[in-house]
């Protein structure tokens, strides 16, 4: 087998099992055609590169499956992947963790797969497509930060994710933004015409909603060392997410008495050490825990262990923490900045990112505040209802089913 090649299926473990619960899409007597997603990016291992665009893919792939149950599915992963779907998976023969590799397999191995398969469209889930696609393609754009901050990335990414990204928008037959805001970066930076570009927003899990034992979370609290008020921040450790400013506005914050504790929950990205440094010049070395990578599962915990979520980041394609903060009754304070306002709405604190002032009179407010705390955690419950991956996951199926038709 060449270096493109798979492993067949039958040296896996068993893949195929049932969906029961959801109801599926309407299909008609017609054969289904071939769809294949690129699911390359979904993490194997603990880490940061288990966050963000590999919770979306993973959400995505259940999903689909789940509300689509008679599509004809293949689903592309890497060579570490365990995930047990109702589709095929064809796992890659190459260490695609490693990017230059992954970046090999896609534009070069790919294609080939394609045709080897049969595949009548492609869905690439995070900005980038085959240069040569020999089907349908329908591409989702996370993000367009590498452009928006290009100094918050090496040379090499920034270089890669805007050519190819830019390539891959305007080859594609259609679009897929994860909001309103980066719907209109993606038609302002590449020239897409708007009516290629289809607007919709990640969900949340049901796992994440409040948890009414106190026990349990005064427990939780202890095993980690957390005290009974704190601020939380999730997220990858990285010069976008604006840790420095939310430190600066803290250390202030203590100065004038306030006496949350602060919690950065997340992996440690590239130049996270600037972080770092910041909490021992600012003397923030016994206020300020940073536990590193926390699995999926234990996040609601810290959400619901914590009084408030601080979200300061610069840009986000969407920022799903805020919105599980609010699924679990927890009111956040997040950037006005991107796509944030579109995630909280009324219902969150919105914050001058490039202001640690205002980040420092958000959080007295926060610690001084308890009914304005409450009415935030009101409103934050009942504005993450309105976010879905099964809803997610039916306009996706939507977007196949327009593109295939020649719509």
């Amino acid at each position: 087998m060449g270096p493109c090649g798979f492993w067949s299926l039958g040296a896996f473990p068993p893949i195929i099992e049932a969906v029961e619960d959801g109801e599926s899409v309407n299909r008609s007597a017609a054969p289904a055609a071939r769809i294949a997603i690129n699911a390359h990016l979904l993490g194997a291992e603990e880490g940061y590169r288990r966050a963000g665009v590999s919770r979306y893919i993973h959400s995505l792939l259940t999903n689909v499956l789940r509300v689509d149950p008679e599509g004809d599915y293949t689903v592309f992963v890497n060579n570490r992947c365990a995930l047990s779907l109702s589709a095929a998976l064809r796992p890659s023969r190459l260490p695609t963790g490693r990017p230059l590799v992954r970046i090999l397999w896609e534009q070069a191995c790919q294609p080939l797969q394609l045709l080897k398969e049969r595949i009548a469209l492609l869905h690439s889930p995070v900005n980038v497509q085959p240069l040569w696609l020999p089907c349908k393609g329908v591409v989702t754009v996370t993000d367009l930060s590498f452009l928006a901050f290009p100094q918050t990335f090496r040379t090499g990414r920034r270089l890669y994710q805007r050519w190819f990204t830019r390539w891959s928008v305007r080859r594609a037959d259609r679009i897929i933004a994860i909001s309103s805001t980066t719907r209109e970066d993606v038609t302002r930076l590449f020239k897409v015409p708007a009516d290629r570009v289809v607007v919709i927003f990640p969900g949340v899990d049901a796992h994440y909603h409040p948890v009414e034992d106190q026990k349990e979370l005064d427990r939780f609290r202890r095993q980690r060392g957390l005290s009974e008020r704190f601020v939380l921040f999730v997220g990858t450790l990285e010069p976008r997410k604006n840790l420095l400013t939310l430190l600066q506005g803290y250390a202030a914050f203590r100065r004038l008495g306030g006496g949350y504790k602060l919690a950065l929950v997340g992996g440690r990205g590239w130049l996270y050490e600037p972080v770092l440094a910041a909490i021992e010049e600012l003397g923030l070395h016994q206020e300020v825990i940073v536990p590193g990578f926390v699995p999926e599962e234990e996040l609601p915990l810290w959400y619901n262990a914590a009084e408030a979520l601080a979200y300061p980041s610069l840009y986000e394609g969407f920022g799903l923490p805020p919105l599980e903060a609010m699924a679990c009754g927890r009111p956040v304070a997040v950037s006005d900045a991107s796509s944030l306002p579109e995630v909280v709405g009324d219902a969150g604190l919105l914050v001058d990112p490039h202001q640690p002032d205002a980040w420092t009179e958000a959080l007295q407010r926060l610690w001084q505040d308890a009914a304005y705390r409450a009415d935030l955690a009101a409103q934050g419950l009942k504005r993450a209802q309105q976010f879905s991956w099964e809803r997610m996951a039916r306009e996706t199926v939507g977007v196949y089913r327009s593109v295939l038709a020649g719509g």
